[in-house]
């Protein structure tokens, strides 16, 4: 089973979550022998469905989720939309560039299932249109991440300069837990006030005019945050079929290599 979920922030953004679940499949066998066939009596079988979940908690409350329930008609259940970063900057003030702000990120099992989870953080630049500005740093839009808490940074999407990051909660989550935190804070570094482009302009050779434009004005940061869930039996073989990852189980449940 596998579960994901997807979280964008406003200058901030939130995504979905999406899950694929893995069904039973029923049907009949035959015998043959000589000219004759002899089928089985028609039995209806129901399989009773697990469900997976994945919620999204930011600063101790859940911005987003997705569970799957059995429901008949195939349709997903427990969908709930979000915006990070909605509530970062205190009522009555603005938001201030190089101060630190709270931002708790940890993910909650909503599902009835043990789960492995793993979080994909987007950090870019938009203009003022909403067009992605991918020569701007998202190493400047500096959301700290606390791996000590049983949290494994995956080597090859590990860069504090790269747009995304990946980590994988190394512990099974219990069915209503909840991870410990991913990130605490986020602020914007102060550098942006120093990243400027001059374009210099020659009057004719009489004299030179040069206009400073700061790279970062106008502009907004985004954050999305995709969550995923992959069941635990099999573990190894479902983490490699649901991520691309080979890891290494303990006898505990716990990942404890990935490559």
């Amino acid at each position: 089973m596998k579960k994901t979920n997807t979280q964008k922030s406003p200058a901030l953004i939130i995504g979905l979550f999406l899950i694929a679940i893995l069904l039973l499949l029923v049907g009949t066998v035959g015998y043959a022998r000589a000219a004759l066939t002899i089928r089985s009596e028609e039995y209806s079988s129901r399989v009773e469905m697990k469900d997976i979940g994945v919620t999204l908690v930011e600063n101790g409350t859940p911005v987003a989720s997705r569970d799957y329930a059995s429901a008949q008609d195939g349709s997903w259940t427990g969908n709930v939309e979000g915006t990070l970063c909605a509530g970062l900057v205190p009522e009555g003030e603005d938001f201030e560039i190089g101060r630190k702000y709270d931002e708790v990120l940890t993910v909650r099992n909503s599902g009835t299932i043990n789960e492995y989870v793993r979080v994909q953080i987007f950090r870019y630049w938009e203009d003022k249109n909403g067009k992605k500005q991918p020569e701007l740093d998202p190493g400047l839009i500096d959301l700290h991440f606390t791996t000590a808490g049983g949290w494994l940074a995956d080597p090859d999407n590990n860069s504090t300069t790269s747009e995304r990051n990946v980590f994988y909660y190394t512990s099974i989550l219990p069915a209503g837990e909840e991870t410990a935190p991913l990130t605490d804070t986020l602020k914007i570094n102060e550098m942006i006030a120093t990243k400027v482009t001059e374009t210099t302009v020659s009057k004719e050779g009489k004299y030179t005019v040069i206009h400073t434009t700061y790279d970062y004005d106008g502009t907004r940061f985004v954050i999305e945050a995709k969550v995923d869930a992959v069941q635990t039996h099999n573990a190894a073989d479902a983490i490699l079929s649901a991520w691309g990852r080979h890891v290494t189980v303990d006898g505990s449940g716990n990942i404890t290599s990935l490559r």
